[in-house]
């Protein structure tokens, strides 16, 4: 117990309520998950059009966020049961065949290669004003002695949610789609985010 109380005190979350992560020092975040784009593989109007837009999108923002790139080892053990599976229903020998050789071939890539998938994340900040922060001290000393008070958090949320759809607004100019992560999808990743399987990279807040 003495090692889980010295383990909590390093994770800066006090809580995830309606998809905002509420820190211990009273900050908000927001976490935006956005597609990815091959840059490489467009064409030289395409990528002008692409740093074009991600310039404006920067230029947009009046408050400061974190770009992360969440990397995590790719379990195929799912692909290779399926593949299994189909080789086992095939009919043609030479169709087996194949599926075996094959079959072979990822086990031994995995062998000796990492495969790694990549996730992109926006994190927004949004810090309440000392004056609400006042209030809310206020509101739970009321609340202690037994008064009705009214909740900021929701007038806090709204603020935080208005500076991600201006976030994933903009990355829409660079031909990227961000969607609001949802309670059970932070708590999923902030719990990978602080119990590191091999090779994945953690989330800061």
């Amino acid at each position: 117990m003495p090692q889980a109380k010295a383990t909590q005190a390093f994770v800066p979350v006090k809580e995830v309520r309606n998809g905002v992560v509420i820190l211990k020092d009273g900050g908000y975040r927001g976490i935006l998950m956005c597609s990815s784009i091959n840059f490489a593989l467009k064409s030289e109007d395409e990528q002008k059009a692409i740093i074009g837009g991600f310039q404006n999108f920067l230029n947009t923002l009046d408050f400061s966020g974190e770009i992360v790139v969440h990397s995590r080892k790719m379990d195929i053990r799912p692909y290779l049961s399926m593949l299994e599976g189909r080789m086992d229903t095939q009919s043609n020998e030479l169709m087996r065949l194949q599926l075996r050789e094959y079959i072979q071939f990822v086990r031994g890539f995995m062998d000796s290669t990492n495969i790694m998938t990549k996730l992109f994340y926006i994190v927004v900040p949004y810090s309440p004003a000392p004056a609400k922060a006042v209030a809310g001290a206020v509101s739970m000393l009321s609340r202690a002695q037994g008064g009705s008070t009214g909740d900021t958090f929701e007038d806090d949320r709204v603020q935080l949610e208005q500076r991600m759809a201006l976030a994933a607004g903009g990355l829409t100019s660079a031909g990227l789609r961000a969607v609001p992560l949802g309670t059970e999808e932070i708590i999923e990743l902030l719990y990978r985010s602080f119990n590191l399987g091999e090779l994945e990279s953690p989330i800061r807040l």
